[in-house]
């Protein structure tokens, strides 16, 4: 199988490399409490016209959206996708949110697995994959918004492809299949399972430095808090500290080092224009954490768990799942907003 997806994605490569874009000049900061941009990579205004995707790369991307499409494939042969209409709508609600306010360049196909593991991935050409088991870790709809903008970013800027690129520039014969590790906190240990190659998912300290930084633009430019990405790091670091293995081994070669989060910190303090308030999280998100908890309990039973409260039912009867409430009282609710004084 490996093997085959090799030879795809040799016979992929176009014979001419397509050449990086040049960064603008470089301006002097402003003084005033307008954050200036110092080239367009960095000005969120122009998010979607910044070619933040351009560099050396093989792939067209069109064939980049065709090789996506055959390594979902492989990924869903193995994985057990949730079909719970309420939980995949939210989720992939929240995702396309964030690919209309990011760079990418494809269309996204967002799927949630059913998994303990606190894992997500996306393939080349917007094949997005996110476990239940980050679901469960995110305390607010703004963390989970931050992941997933992270993994969007690895899309917009071509880091699989590109990857390949490299790889078959040192040997052109054949891609190698690296499957340790995984990428900065998330999915590579999952997928590896899944018959992916890893030069598709398993990024260099530049590439995940890349990816915080764009996503962070991202989640704030789609309304949430940036704020919650550095929380949600900071909580996976402090996890990893107490519990190598409590995470994933997707740790093993990019761990949530204090730099990275202090990266991130310091890209919302300089490039990011405060906004009196942000979304954080939702009735919904609740609700579906409540549904996923639900799910575990039958998928898990309850001799698995005898403290687990049960719920009766009659034989005709289905109990209401948290999150089953009419359209009119759904219309009503509003998102949770953190306001944030004006300096």
């Amino acid at each position: 199988m490996t093997r085959t997806l090799s030879r795809i994605l040799i016979a992929m490569a176009p014979a001419a490399l397509a050449v990086g874009l040049a960064q603008a000049e470089v301006k002097t900061p402003s003084e005033s409490d307008k954050r200036e941009p110092k080239n367009a990579k960095e000005d969120v205004d122009q998010i979607g016209d910044r070619g933040v995707g351009k560099a050396i790369n093989f792939y067209s991307l069109e064939k980049e959206i065709q090789l996506g499409r055959q390594l979902a494939s492989e990924v869903e042969k193995n994985a057990k996708i949730v079909d719970d209409p309420v939980i995949a709508e939210y989720v992939n609600r929240i995702g396309q949110n964030i690919v209309n306010n990011s760079d990418a360049k494809v269309p996204f196909t967002i799927k949630v697995i059913d998994s303990d593991e606190v894992n997500a991935f996306a393939l080349p050409g917007g094949y997005f994959y996110l476990n239940t088991g980050l679901i469960e870790l995110a305390q607010d709809e703004a963390e989970l918004a931050g992941v997933m903008a992270h993994e969007i970013a690895h899309v917009a800027a071509r880091h699989g492809t590109r990857n390949a690129t490299r790889g078959q520039l040192i040997q052109i014969a054949s891609i190698p299949l690296m499957f340790i590790g995984g990428w900065a906190g998330y999915g590579i240990q999952q997928a590896a399972n899944f018959a992916v190659p890893m030069t598709m998912l398993k990024f260099s300290r530049e590439f995940e430095k890349d990816a915080d930084f764009l996503g962070v633009q991202y989640m704030y430019k789609a309304g949430y808090d940036p704020a919650s990405m550095v929380q949600f790091f900071e909580r996976l670091q402090a996890k990893q500290k107490k519990n190598k293995n409590a995470i994933a081994k997707a740790f093993s070669s990019h761990p949530m080092a204090k730099n990275r989060i202090t990266a991130v910190q310091k890209t919302i303090d300089e490039l990011l224009p405060e906004q009196p308030e942000y979304a954080v999280t939702s009735s919904e998100f609740s609700d579906v954490k409540a549904r996923l908890a639900r799910l575990n309990a039958r998928r898990k039973g309850p001799q698995d768990d005898p403290d687990r409260p049960t719920l009766k039912r009659s034989p005709n009867d289905e109990p209401i799942l948290p999150g089953e409430i009419d359209d009119e009282e759904e219309a009503d609710e509003r998102p949770t907003l953190k306001r944030r004084s004006l300096s």
